[in-house]
Order: C-alpha cells, then sequence, then structure tokens
C-alpha cells in the first residue's frame, strides 16, 4: 500500500513508540490521527505533524468507537493504516513480599495492553471494512504492538508477557478473518528500546540492560521501530505473523 494520502490511526501516539510511528507515518504523506490517554501531549504531537488527535482511554469501549468516528470525520473517510501503541509494563511478582498477591495488577495490564488493543482493532477494522479495495484487493493493514517478552518474560513479567503474548496469539486468527475483506493484520514484538520508561532508569541499569544486547549494541530507537510499521504497511504480502526487532537479544531471568 502506498502510504502516502491514506488515513493512519495510531494509538498510544502521543509517545515513545507510538510517537515516532505517528511522526513516520506523517512524514510519508498520510493524515494521521493520534489516540492517547494524554490528551494534551496527543494534541502538542498531533499539530506539529499536520494530524489529529482525540483524548481516548482505550480500555472503554464506547471511547474508542468514538475516536475512530472522530477522526473518520476529520479526514473524510476511515484509516487504511492502523498502529496499536498504547499499553503499560509496571512489574510484580505472582506472589511477592509477605505474601502479597499482585492479581489488580495482572488485571490492569490485561485490561489496557489487551482489550485496549483488541478495542481499537475492532472498531478500526469495521470501519476499514466499508473502503473500497485498493489494486490488489486490499482495504488496510492493523499492526498491534506485542514485545519480545512474550517469548522470554522476565521474573516479576507475568502480566505483561501474559498481556503481549495474548496480542501476539490473536494477529493469525485475525488475518484469517479479515482476509476476504482485504484486511491485513500483523504484530511488531519490540525488544529493548529508548522510550520514555527506559529513559526513567538509572545510567547504570541502562548499561546493565544494554550488555545483553548482541548486535547493535545499544537499545533500539523508536525511529526503527516506526520504520518497520511503514514497512509492513507498505508491504501487501506481510500478513498474519509476529516480527521480532530486537538486536538478537534474548532477555534473561532478570
Amino acid at each position: 500500500m502506498d502510504i502516502e494520502g491514506h488515513v493512519a490511526l495510531v494509538s498510544g501516539g502521543a509517545s515513545g513508540l507510538g510517537e515516532a510511528t505517528a511522526r513516520h507515518l506523517a512524514a510519508l504523506g498520510a493524515d494521521v490521527a493520534i489516540l492517547d490517554r494524554d490528551g494534551d501531549r496527543a494534541k502538542q504531537v498531533a499539530a506539529e505533524i499536520g494530524g489529529y488527535s482525540q483524548q481516548c482511554d482505550i480500555t472503554d469501549e464506547d471511547a474508542v468507537a468514538a475516536g475512530v468516528t472522530s477522526a473518520m470525520a476529520r479526514f473524510g473517510q476511515a484509516p487504511r493504516i492502523v498502529v496499536n501503541c498504547a499499553g503499560i509494563g509496571p512489574a510484580a511478582r505472582i506472589v511477592g513480599r509477605e505474601g502479597k498477591v499482585s492479581t489488580p495488577l495482572f488485571r490492569q495490564v490485561m485490561e489496557v495492553n489487551l482489550f485496549g488493543t483488541y478495542n481499537v482493532m475492532t472498531y478500526a477494522a469495521q470501519a476499514m471494512m466499508d473502503l473500497p479495495m485498493l489494486e490488489g484487493g486490499e482495504r488496510g493493514v492493523i499492526i498491534n504492538t506485542a514485545s519480545a517478552a512474550y517469548e522470554d518474560g522476565q521474573i516479576g513479567q507475568t502480566a505483561y508477557a501474559a498481556s503481549k503474548g495474548a496480542i501476539a496469539s490473536m494477529c493469525l486468527p485475525a488475518a484469517r478473518e479479515f482476509a476476504k475483506m482485504g484486511i491485513r493484520v500483523m504484530a511488531i514484538a519490540p525488544g529493548l528500546f529508548n522510550t520514555p520508561m527506559m529513559e526513567s532508569l538509572p545510567a547504570e541499569t541502562v548499561e546493565a540492560i544494554v550488555e545483553n544486547i548482541p548486535h547493535p549494541h545499544r537499545l533500539g530507537q523508536p525511529q526503527e521501530f516506526a520504520a518497520l510499521a511503514g514497512d509492513i504497511a507498505r508491504n501487501p504480502y506481510l500478513n498474519g505473523t509476529v516480527i521480532r526487532i530486537d538486536g538478537a537479544v534474548r532477555l534473561p531471568p532478570r
């Protein structure tokens, strides 16, 4: 798909991987709509790229439906490119100190990462189905964000790994379901990236993390994730699979 002239919707587009993706797609000529819980920051990024923003809690099904509808009203058509980057990554042991359980955190992470992604995919696909077919029989593409942790999650990442594993697992059945409508579904599983979450860590912690990354021997840059999302959108034969982008890292137990 030629990205130029089409509408792209990015959840979590106000920061980190989502912001880089929104900026990259805009630079390639897309009309970009950002859905993010941080409405002020989303508005700022949208203004800088000539896009549109809508404050949105992706765990709220009605809010997501309204966000997709408002993006369509702003640009006059449904999105053909959807990239789900919104998510959270708090860590906790299943049973922590003094026997404290982490069930509430597990539920919260699943609600944001999995159900939030599912909500955006659902309402975006519903809108996409009404678009005319492009040359080659394609209507659009949905790219969800998993994580390297879905395959090698660390201690304390049970909730996060489970949520990202579910995102990876639903990629193929979703792609099969939407195939007859000409809608592709892909997932990207990033490794260790230089996002605001990573920037908040002490320098020595980051150095220890980087030590495990074979090559390139550094954190990934959000622009590299964004470039992959753009490549997926442009390549019509990529469908129904998960792509790791991680510098060949495999996460250690802790």
